[in-house]
């Protein structure tokens, strides 16, 4: 059996869900059940036998544009682990351009970025780089920019006070650096963080790393130690937008990937394309009388 959740336009959502319910019959798929999860909720719900995700996946992708969604293989639980990526996903920016731009390297550092989340790099060797161009930059411009530049997802406090009231551990695993990811994970409330570690001198970026490379495999491997943690049946939520977020949106009982670049959007059950952060909480079917504002 398999279940899927959406968050679309209103308006179209009948004529678009008929087009859908076609093209899956068309592949021999018939939808078991079709509901809104409660009165005046904006969720619909499938239930369809089977376990063809791909062609569900196909149907949705073809007449639900700009919506929400999450495809499951057995009842969607709240989950007990969350692990997030940091930039362009709990956050608004890309810590590393912001700071580039005090170094006035933006555009330069931005296109390997782009380019890296976008999965045509190598996600060690394209930090690496990027860092290198940063050497000399002052410490204390990395206070400023967290300071000026670096603000929280929409909904992105609410999701994580709502996930860890529900019991839920939330853990930041970023290739990014601790100076940014320690900060924003105190303002929004995880617990744990995992992050690269610019190496200083005297004050000033000397233009390397201290330490491992938080990559995609460190990213997947610290969700599967979380889950560990708990049991065989630990329920699993990961998010992310690039490339380096793969394992770890596939490692996950669900991968939600937000505003992401299409290899992450298609490697992940499910997505955000259309609402907040707090989108998530409705596909959790966690009424918005329940959230934790923050």
């Amino acid at each position: 059996m398999l279940i899927a959740r959406l968050i679309a336009d209103p308006a179209t959502l009948e004529t678009r869900l008929n087009a859908a319910i076609a093209a899956l019959e068309a592949d021999g798929i018939r939808i078991a059940e079709a509901v809104m999860l409660d009165f005046c909720s904006d969720v619909l719900q499938l239930m369809l036998p089977g376990d063809d995700e791909a062609a569900l996946r196909r149907a949705l992708d073809a007449h639900f544009p700009e919506c929400d969604g999450l495809i499951a293989r057995d009842l969607i639980q709240v989950p007990q682990v969350f692990v997030s990526d940091m930039d362009s996903t709990m956050i608004g920016q890309e810590c590393i351009d912001e700071l580039a731009d005090f170094a006035g390297l933006k555009p330069q550092i931005a296109a390997i970025t782009e380019r890296a989340m976008q999965g045509e790099l190598d996600f060690a060797a394209a930090l690496r780089e990027r860092v290198g161009l940063l050497e000399g930059l002052d410490e204390a411009a990395i206070s400023t920019c967290l300071a000026d530049r670096i603000q929280p997802m929409d909904g992105a406090r609410t999701l994580v006070a709502t996930l860890k009231h529900r019991g839920c551990k939330a853990v930041l695993v970023t290739g990014g650096f601790h100076h940014f990811a320690d900060p924003v994970a105190a303002d929004l409330g995880f617990e744990r963080v995992v992050a690269n570690r610019l190496a200083v001198s005297e004050g000033r970026l000397a233009g390397g790393l201290v330490g491992g490379i938080t990559d995609s495999s460190v990213k997947a491997a610290v969700l599967e130690e979380e889950a560990a943690a708990l049991g065989d049946d630990a329920i699993t939520l990961a998010t992310g937008d690039g490339a380096n977020d793969i394992p770890m949106l596939q490692a996950a009982t669900y991968g939600v990937s937000y505003r992401a670049k299409p290899k992450a959007r298609a490697a992940a059950n499910g997505w955000i394309d259309r609402g907040d952060l707090t989108a998530i909480l409705k596909l959790l079917d966690i009424p918005e009388r329940d959230w934790v504002a923050r």
